[in-house]
């Protein structure tokens, strides 16, 4: 018989009840109404139950007598009647659709009175819609207060989970539901694979791909989830594949390749997906566009952002503020600064990362100034900020040595960021020593509560780069017993401070500990090695580094001939111009030797030239040992690095010479412009 009710009684009877419930208390002044002042009433809500307002002289309704005899308990509960004609689908479709978390809270109380047996997928819906409102606990406490779970429970609750980011909880409800002995389906693989992707959990990840195999779960959806977890876990050669597999690809699955192999550095293979793409007649959306315009700029293909640039103007999808501040990111990589302000300023609507880019271009491209003007602005506009915009306006502060405007920043970090912004700490770590302040950056460092490898490189380098080598031969040593390994950039650094210091035994312990990795391996260590034993008179060791290298560049090649020729060895210096360019390198120029070819002088005056220049190392009256030793050391110095110029130009003389004597004339000119002498 309650199937034969009409849904709109169903519908009548229920937003009656809803209004009669929540209708507020009558004022004892007001006697008018269908609702009386009757203490007795409000008192005892199911005599209110009785009015008229629960009378329907529809014909369609079955009458009392008949209601009786339909519902036994009607004597015992006058409320059964009216939960009785609640329709659980009815009351399904009237969570989904509720607005407001008193409505949510409202149908969960007539659920738990109106239902002696509870419904599982009315509780589940329940559970949804708590999750959209972001009612976790009361989530919680529903799933674990139900009798009988199925596969849509576990998965709403993994839903939860994962959207709050919750990750550690996804796994527990899962590895609850697996001893339960519930076989998950597509919607719950899903779940976990976007959280394995989130905590890069690859392992996990291989697992669940394993069961959808085995349970046949596959579909365009759990395929296109599938593709991203193995993007984002750097396998792109398991996403290509799976891709190629699938036999229905859909815009998700297209952006999701070419935003990976963007992401990953793969801009020309990005660029010719998208092109493939289009090929194919699948419309692309505006996240795909971001992600093309991504790949120009990680390509520096400036005409195919230019042609993107052209397209969204013609579709209208310059109005979108996520391409637009995708425009002003492409333009900023490819060092056009004029055209992404120009992109900046014809935005409609610009948002933090749209401000967050151009900021972030000006300091990139040492526009320091115009970066600090646009902040500026920023600021009196309210414009709230993000992490990537002090990380940004740090850079640009350091790099023009803005230290009170820097200290300002700091000031509202501490004030609206938490401590715990590992990239805010290492920025401010870089910033205090490109300013020359040590104790403030050693601060930072020590307060930061995780300091990763590149907070400690970014004080080991700051003290390198301004001559305080002890310092950062100390901060490698905390560093590493922290347990923290060193990155190929904090051995250059450190290989550097070595090499001001002239400290050879602390060079080799280095040279040491990077042979065991394979950070030796690395072009930028192998030249740091190479200078710091030629500049401690340790040539054949510096040329055992330079012949075991597997790579190098013209900065190596500049190390190995400026050693050479540091230490009166013209003629090897000259055999390995020689070899440079045999090998290809034939820019001899003062941009990459970094000296001239103004003074031509022998190895022996180099070397008689050094003697005559060591007799004036004696200690003056009235200077005490200590000081003297430490003027002795500058001094020294100086004169050394003049040594150093003079048999750098040797070396380039003697180059120059051989090349007129080959016909060589225009490598032969540009070595003679040459007029400064710089090491």
């Amino acid at each position: 018989m309650l199937a034969s009710l009409p849904m709109q009684v169903y519908r009548s009877k229920f937003q009656c009840f809803l209004s009669l419930k929540s209708s507020p208390p009558i004022d004892k002044e007001n006697k008018s109404g269908f609702l009386n002042n009757n203490n007795n009433n409000r008192r005892n809500p199911k005599r209110i139950l009785k009015s008229p307002c629960f009378c329907f002289p529809d014909p369609s309704i079955p009458s009392q007598t008949t209601q009786n005899s339909v519902f036994d308990d009607s004597n015992q509960n006058p409320d059964a009647s009216i939960y009785e004609l609640l329709d659980p689908d009815f009351l399904s479709h009237s969570l989904r659709s509720c607005s407001t978390l008193r409505e949510v809270k409202r149908l969960h109380a007539v659920v738990l009175k109106g239902f002696r047996n509870p419904v599982t997928f009315v509780d589940n819906n329940l559970i949804s819609t708590y999750v959209r409102f972001g009612r976790i606990v009361d989530a919680e406490r529903l799933f674990d207060g139900m009798r009988d779970r199925d596969v849509v429970s576990w998965t709403a609750m993994i839903t939860a989970y994962s959207k709050t980011g919750m990750e550690d909880e996804v796994l527990r409800v899962f590895e609850r539901m697996v001893e339960d002995r519930v076989v998950a389906n597509g919607s719950t693989y899903v779940c976990l694979l976007n959280s394995c992707s989130r905590r890069s959990d690859f392992d996990l990840g291989r697992q669940v791909h394993a069961c959808v195999v085995k349970g046949s779960w596959s579909n365009l959806i759990v395929n296109s989830t599938l593709v991203h977890f193995y993007a984002r876990c750097g396998d792109l050669e398991a996403a290509f594949r799976l891709f190629d597999s699938m036999p229905k690809r859909d815009v998700v699955s297209w952006t999701t390749m070419v935003a990976a192999c963007a992401q990953h550095g793969h801009g020309g293979e990005s660029l010719s997906l998208f092109a493939r793409m289009q090929r194919e007649g699948v419309r692309v959306n505006e996240f795909t566009v971001c992600s093309a315009l991504k790949a120009c700029g990680e390509s520096k293909d400036l005409k195919f952002g230019r042609q993107l640039h052209g397209a969204s103007i013609k579709k209208a999808l310059m109005l979108d503020v996520f391409i637009g501040s995708s425009l002003v990111g492409m333009y900023v990589k490819c060092e056009q600064v004029i055209d992404a302000r120009a992109v900046f300023d014809s935005m409609p609507r610009r948002n933090t990362v749209s401000w967050t880019s151009m900021i972030a271009g000006y300091a990139q491209n040492g526009v320091a100034e115009e970066a600090l003007n646009l902040f500026r602005r920023m600021k009196k506009r309210r414009i709230l900020t993000n992490s990537m915009t002090v990380v940004s306006i740090l850079s640009a502060c350091g790099s023009i040595g803005s230290l009170c405007l820097g200290k300002e920043i700091h000031t509202r970090i501490l004030k609206n960021f938490t401590c715990s912004n590992t990239h805010i700490g290492t920025t401010l770590v870089w910033f205090y020593s490109k300013c020359g302040e040590y104790k403030y950056a050693s601060r930072v460092l020590k307060d930061m509560p995780l300091r990763d490898v590149f907070s400690w490189t970014a004080i080991i380098s700051g003290y390198a780069q301004n001559g305080v080598g002890m310092e950062a031969l100390g901060s490698l040593s905390d560093m590493m017993w922290e347990g923290v390994n060193p990155n190929p950039f904090t051995y250059s650094s450190a290989l550097k401070a070595c090499a001001k210091l002239e400290a050879i035994r602390e060079g080799q312990w280095i040279h040491a500990s990077a042979n065991k990795t394979c950070a030796l391996a690395n072009v930028f260590v192998g030249s740091a090695l190479i200078d710091m034993y030629a500049k401690c008179g340790c040539v054949t060791d510096a040329s055992r580094v330079f012949d075991s290298m597997p790579e190098r560049n013209l900065v190596s090649w500049k190390s190995m001939i400026v050693g050479y020729a540091r230490n009166g060895l013209c003629k090897d210096a000259l055999k390995l111009v020689y070899r440079m360019r045999a090998e290809g390198f034939k820019d001899l120029g003062r941009s990459h030797l970094g000296f001239g070819s103004d003074g031509v002088v022998s190895g022996q005056q180099w070397r008689s030239k050094k003697k005559k220049q060591q007799r004036f190392y004696r200690v003056p009256l009235g200077v005490s040992g200590r000081r003297w030793r430490s003027k002795k050391k500058q001094r020294r110095g100086d004169l050394g690095s003049a040594v150093e110029e003079e048999a750098a130009a040797l070396v380039v003389a003697r180059v120059s010479q051989t090349l007129e004597n080959e016909g060589q004339s225009a490598a032969a000119e540009r070595l003679q412009r040459t007029k400064t002498v710089t090491p």
